[in-house]
């Protein structure tokens, strides 16, 4: 059983996520590998609406995912959005970045290989890593503007959408947990942390929310 204090305590590290950015035409989309599908599908969404004339999915698999996704987190979103009506053409493919910082500097490199010319970026990922990916691209890949951007949907509806909630409030913690340390590590821009979401994480670690926590010391992103 979730309490209603760590549910609200969950609800506050969301809200944070949440970049609130206008989404806009940019030069490529790439949506972040991971358990969830949704991503493909808002990558889709933003093709049909024109705000992205390309598509990098970025991925291989992970724990989350390595019985889901068997053959790579990228190539899955890839058959997803062909699904959804998105020309195969359009969409390239990087199958080997296990981490979030991977996923930037993988896709960058596989956009230069490509001699694909980008200024902007939008960039697709679950709802409650939106600030986390935006913090870790623009410490990568500063020369580019980044719009971050994810499925709109509230934090009940999406836990209620993956079935999970203990495994939904784990990533939410993980992910605060990243937003607080790496900077210092040299793995994102720094971004100050109210004092408030800074308790509800501390309250979560507590509860025992902590199987997505990395040691101090990692060198991941």
């Amino acid at each position: 059983m979730i309490s209603q204090q760590s549910w609200s305590d969950a609800q506050r590290l969301w809200d944070f996520q949440q970049m609130g950015h206008e989404v806009r035409p940019c030069s490529v989309a790439i949506g972040l590998g991971s358990h969830d599908l949704g991503v493909a599908d808002t990558t889709a969404d933003l093709f049909h609406r024109d705000m992205a004339p390309l598509i990098v999915f970025t991925g291989a698999t992970s724990r989350t995912t390595q019985e889901r996704m068997p053959r790579g987190e990228a190539e899955h979103y890839r058959e997803r959005a062909i699904e959804l009506g998105v020309p195969a053409a359009a969409i390239l493919v990087e199958p080997r970045a296990r981490n979030t910082g991977e996923n930037i500097r993988f896709s960058r490199a596989l956009l230069a290989e490509r001699q694909v010319p980008v200024s902007s970026v939008l960039l697709v990922s679950k709802p409650y890593e939106e600030r986390r990916a935006y913090a870790t691209a623009r410490k990568l890949w500063p020369t580019v503007e980044w719009v971050s951007t994810s499925t709109p949907m509230g934090f009940r509806d999406y836990v209620d959408s993956i079935g999970d909630p203990r495994l939904v409030v784990d990533m939410l913690v993980g992910a605060q947990q990243r937003l607080m340390i790496y900077p210092r590590q040299g793995f994102m821009i720094e971004q100050e942390t109210p004092r408030d979401v800074e308790a509800a994480y501390e309250r979560l670690r507590d509860a025992g929310f902590t199987s997505r926590l990395v040691p101090e010391t990692t060198h991941r992103a």
